[in-house]
């Protein structure tokens, strides 16, 4: 595990502005004089490449997570299909769930036709079917 850092990490418009002085330099390098380094317990030194390239992205104000974001690893987009599992059970994703809103516990009932299967949330009013 991480132990120790000799450098405060940069974020913001001087980590911006130190990025450009240090153009000539790799990226490993940029990350390392930015202060996003650390020193193992062994001595050994561990560059932060994702905690550097994150804090680029937000120094430069860009917005990569948004409401409609399908999860938080860069995963599958939601393709509104599932497949039945080998064990006779469909699994509806965290994708899906999160959209509504729902939280565990939630309650739904289930109302079969001869091809379609309908949950209907128990305890909400029915404010819009969108």
């Amino acid at each position: 595990m991480a132990e120790s850092r000799n450098t405060e990490m940069l974020t913001g418009q001087a980590l911006v502005q130190k990025v450009k002085e240090l153009e000539s330099l790799s990226k490993e390098e940029k990350a390392r004089a930015c202060g996003y380094y650390t020193i193992t317990k062994k001595g050994t030194e561990r560059v932060n490449m994702m905690k550097f390239m994150n804090a680029l992205i937000a120094a430069e104000g860009i917005e990569l997570d948004s409401e409609q974001s399908t999860n938080g690893r860069g995963g599958r987009s939601a393709s509104y299909r599932i497949t039945v599992q080998s064990n006779g059970n469909l699994l509806i994703g965290s994708t899906y769930t999160k959209q509504m809103g729902l939280k565990p516990g939630d309650e739904f009932e289930i109302s079969l036709g001869r091809k379609h299967i309908h949950l209907k949330q128990l305890g909400v009013d029915d404010e819009s079917d969108s």
